[in-house]
């Protein structure tokens, strides 16, 4: 059946009357706000009759149609979509292999190069153009007094012995 062969005016009509009574049964039973969406649903067969868009919309759907219908019947369209999906997965997996041969190499260069001696930095500064992943340099410990006795050390735990004891600990 071709667009021409169909009359237009009395079935965009009928479909917006129908619209109409069923928008007002269910303003009734649903309430103001689903009736007024229910009219503006049923308004749009009428209005497309009126603005000339029934032919393109006509012209839409026998396009969508014959496409979904070629779709499903032919087996060639099978094999097109099975070829594309087989594609869509060899790019996912060259990817993420892609991915793992990138972090592999960025990380070989890290592990075999010698480390560097780089000028004493302040703690917790990274040096220009340096890198976050190298271990920051160590502190100098503090000159090494002599140890008068082991007294100053057992006065420490003494103190923490005390607290926890107040506590109910041990």
């Amino acid at each position: 059946m071709s667009f021409t062969q169909i009359a237009w005016l009395p079935l965009c009509a009928g479909a917006t009357g129908v619209g109409l009574v069923l928008s007002f049964l269910l303003m009734r039973r649903r309430g103001v706000v689903a009736g007024l969406r229910g009219v503006a649903w049923s308004l749009l067969p009428l209005a497309a009759f009126l603005t000339g868009a029934l032919p393109t919309l006509w012209q839409i759907g026998t396009a969508i149609t014959g496409f979904f219908a070629g779709l499903v019947f032919n087996p060639t369209v099978w094999a097109g979509v099975a070829v594309t999906g087989l594609s869509l997965v060899l790019f996912l997996v060259t990817g993420v292999l892609r991915g793992r041969r990138r972090a592999a190499s960025a990380e070989a260069p890290a592990r075999s190069a010698p480390p560097v001696s780089a000028p004493a930095a302040p703690a917790g500064s990274v040096a220009p153009g340096g890198d976050a992943r190298q271990p920051l340099p160590q502190r100098k410990a503090a000159p090494a007094q002599p140890a008068k006795s082991a007294k100053p050390a057992d006065d420490d735990f003494s103190d923490i012995e005390a607290i926890l004891k107040r506590r109910g600990i041990g």
